[in-house]
């Protein structure tokens, strides 16, 4: 194979689909993959409107088969059925996106597809896996326990864990990850949402369009909250989980940057905003907030949260998202991204078979 389809970045904010693109190179610690499916997520959309990069490919999210190893890869060899995560419209190396028949991995931020998971549920995971470990194992610093790598925690003193947004892909596997890790996870969702929320492990749900929903949290939480991951990162609800941290304070943890006049209206609550490209260690070369300078640090980290969802799905205590399968293969995932820029996707994840 010496070429291979992608979709690519364009000026006007918008993808067209490349027929000849060359096969890269990788890297060491990175794999060569046939991509069996990709999956959609805001990042797609978002990206490209607040900070095109043209010519680079785009997406974040497939799973495939490894066709070809650096020799520095130790952990998947040839013919392994990987999920995994790239970093797509990437200025500084515009061959890294997942929208191709053929795709870079980088062993640190991928896993190995248990037996009893199809390609289309994987390829929703990896995103999310990323995002959720990040904002929990090292922003809030909940420890990663030997007991929830090998077979559920059991803290002498469970503390709450709210999610706003809890029915979003990330949402669903952040609660997973707090359940396993013997934390009580809560959320905000919709009331039809309510039930898909509690099977992933939320012990209780709120509707966030309630006007007394901060203040229920509280008294449910007996005032002792202090942990939030906001997978929402809109100004409502912010304001809700302000509203619902205790009154000793607490950590705010958001997907996106976040309005500053409600930062600033408690001042015992440390707020922070994340970006999950910086697992991959090198400088986020992305306009304005979306930009982070390079973290060495993060890519080891990167490993340890992937090879503890490895484990985690191998056990099926981590199971993927509800997706929605689409037909049309790269050509559709333009019709998708739309979908998504719309907001007309909800409590599901996109994702489009190429083979």
């Amino acid at each position: 194979m010496k070429a291979r389809e992608a979709l690519v970045a364009l000026r006007t904010g918008r993808y067209s689909l490349v027929p000849n693109v060359p096969i890269p190179g990788i890297e060491p610690g990175e794999m060569l993959c046939k991509v069996r499916a990709v999956a959609l997520n805001p990042v797609d959309w978002k990206v490209i409107d607040l900070s095109a990069s043209p010519d680079a490919i785009g997406g974040y999210d497939f799973a495939g088969e490894v066709i070809e190893v650096s020799s520095c890869v130790s952990r998947f060899k040839v013919g392994d059925r990987i999920l995994a995560m790239t970093f797509g419209t990437n200025p500084l190396r515009l061959a890294s996106g997942a929208f191709s028949n053929v795709a870079i991995a980088t062993e640190d931020l991928a896993c190995k597809v248990p037996e009893w998971m199809s390609f289309q549920q994987a390829s929703s995971m990896a995103v999310a896996i990323a995002t959720a470990g990040l904002a929990l194992h090292r922003t809030m610093g909940i420890p990663i326990s030997t007991e929830m790598e090998h077979g559920g925690a059991q803290p002498k003193n469970p503390f709450f864990v709210l999610v706003s947004g809890g029915a979003t892909a990330t949402g669903t596997v952040a609660i997973q990850l707090l359940k396993a890790c013997g934390a009580v996870p809560i959320a905000t969702c919709s009331p039809q949402n309510s039930t898909l929320v509690k099977l992933a492990g939320a012990v209780e749900t709120f509707d966030y369009r309630s006007p007394t929903c901060g203040i229920e949290i509280s008294a449910y939480t007996n005032n002792t909250l202090s942990l939030v991951l906001d997978c929402v990162t809109e100004a409502a609800s912010m304001k809700l989980c302000y509203e619902a941290i205790g009154p000793t304070g607490g950590h705010y943890v958001a997907l996106d940057p976040f309005p500053t006049n409600i930062q600033y209206t408690r001042r015992d609550v440390r707020a922070e905003s994340i970006m999950a490209l910086t697992l991959f260690g090198g400088e986020v070369a992305l306009d304005g907030a979306y930009g982070y300078p390079a973290d060495p640090t993060a890519r080891p980290f990167a490993r340890r949260i992937f090879l503890m969802a490895e484990q985690l799905l191998g056990d099926r205590r981590l199971i993927p998202h509800p997706i929605e399968v689409r037909l049309g293969g790269l050509e559709g995932v333009k019709t998708g991204i739309e979908d998504l820029r719309r907001g007309g996707v909800r409590a599901t994840k996109l994702v489009y078979p190429l083979s």
